[in-house]
């Protein structure tokens, strides 16, 4: 996400693109990259100091018997559909803690650590009304320092943490915009229907007031919520949103089987040994693509397939997010795209505008107008599978009467990787079957109340 006066998106980052936190803003791009770790500040000294008091207010018998059950829970049946809200993130409510609080977070396929609001709720300062009060959770637990998740170099969790001064561990992000993420490891439940519940999962706790939401990580990350949770598959299908309309639509989100995944078209995600060599520009927690080529308006366009595959440094890994909003291209394959658009509508370009320091292929007027003359967008993949990315959603209405096409550069990001982002997945199912490694996709109507 590239950072812009208000954010809209933001990418935790491995090894600088790990996975990111998201942000709801109306005329921002989606990437912001998280830098370096932060000391613990005296707002985070008393913010641990709570929880610290938290953490002795349980008994030490509680403590033991949530342990042991953790330990002999069974395999979760996964077999929960939700809805969620998407403008331009995608926002679930799931039911945390016992008994459960509904949280809201953003479903975020680019990101291990999930993370949520903490506040204990007052009279005097009542937090948003979405945060979660762990005094009133009876599962709740905070991660000391001594735990093995809060040692520092563990080879797939590059999130830094600290120990602070009541032995908690800490958490903590710069991102490029300068916006701080903290808080402290704790351990809390999912509660679902039917009395299923997960066992303890790792995730944060920003005691801090901030953004409405947090964080449902769903990268392949040993931390992520499916990875703790053992979820087998999960899938979402993103409502069309029409133009710059505030308008709030509703998707459908499954954890476990989807009724409709007989429809699908499946590509395996590609795999990649372990080098002793550093790949710095490469992520092995995302969902990585075969991904070919591109086709505009019936063209396929002259894009070496090795701009779609990771070099020996890792550049031009392809990988779906639903966490980021636009779609981004390393400059092989943009540059052939940008050089077809011009070709096309040239004229019309407006000569020097970027928005949001992220796409320079903007347009006034009708965006129908301009959708028609640039046709239809096909992403193409192994197996011949593709995305078609109808004349209609092929420019985004980013306000002020400009229309873009709603593709970037990716090294405006500063990133080298190709990144197809939640716009691009309208009107589409999008499943993840972590059992078989692979990624289905099926067309739909996702505004309809019977996907």
């Amino acid at each position: 996400m590239a950072s812009c006066s208000s954010l809209f998106f933001l990418l935790f980052a491995l090894l600088l693109l790990n996975s990111f936190h998201l942000t709801v803003e109306e005329d921002t791009i989606s990437l912001s990259f998280p830098l370096t770790s932060a000391p613990l500040s005296k707002t985070s000294a008393s913010r641990a100091k709570y929880l610290s008091s938290l953490l002795m207010s349980r008994r030490s018998n509680q403590t033991k018997k949530t342990a042991g059950a953790a330990a002999s829970s069974p395999p979760f049946n996964y077999n929960y559909r939700s809805l969620f809200k998407y403008s331009m993130a995608l926002i679930v409510s799931l039911p945390i803690g016992t008994p459960p609080q509904s949280q809201q977070m953003v479903l975020d396929t680019g990101s291990q650590l999930s993370w949520i609001q903490c506040h204990r709720k007052s009279p005097r300062k009542p937090p948003p009304t979405t945060s979660f009060d762990p005094s009133l959770s009876s599962s709740f637990s905070i991660l000391p320092c001594n735990h093995p998740v809060c040692k520092p170099r563990i080879p797939d969790f590059t999130l830094p943490t600290t120990c602070d001064q009541n032995r908690l561990c800490h958490y903590s992000y710069f991102y490029a915009d300068g916006t701080l993420a903290e808080g402290n490891l704790v351990r809390e439940r999912f509660s679902f229907p039917a009395s299923r519940t997960t066992p303890p999962l790792i995730l944060g706790c920003a005691a801090e007031p901030g953004e409405a939401e947090g964080i449902l990580g769903m990268n392949l990350g040993r931390l992520s919520f499916i990875s703790q949770a053992k979820v087998p598959r999960f899938s979402y299908c993103v409502p069309l949103r029409r133009g710059n309309d505030k308008i709030t639509r509703t998707g459908t989100f499954y954890l476990g089987h989807n009724p409709n995944s007989h429809t699908f078209q499946y590509i395996n995600l590609l795999t990649f040994p372990r080098s002793h060599q550093p790949m710095p520009n490469f992520d092995p927690l995302a969902y990585t693509l075969p991904m070919v080529g591109i086709k505009i308006g019936g063209k396929k366009l002259n894009i070496s397939a090795a701009a779609f595959r990771p070099d020996a440094g890792g550049s031009g890994q392809t990988m779906i997010d639903s966490g980021t909003q636009y779609t981004f291209l390393v400059e092989a394959a943009y540059a052939k795209v940008r050089e077809e658009v011009v070709r096309l509508v040239g004229k019309r370009l407006k000569k020097g505008f970027v928005y949001g320091g992220a796409l320079d292929m903007c347009f006034d007027g009708n965006a129908v107008e301009i959708g028609r003359t640039i046709g239809d967008m096909v992403f193409q993949f192994e197996k011949g599978v593709e995305i078609l990315i109808s004349k209609e959603r092929v420019v985004d209405d980013v306000g002020g009467g400009v229309r873009c096409v709603a593709v970037g550069r990716s090294e405006t990001l500063g990133i080298a990787s190709n990144i197809i982002g939640n716009f691009h997945q309208q009107n589409l199912w999008v499943e993840f079957d972590l059992v078989r490694r692979r990624v289905g996709f099926g067309v739909a109507d996702c505004s309809s109340r019977f996907v």
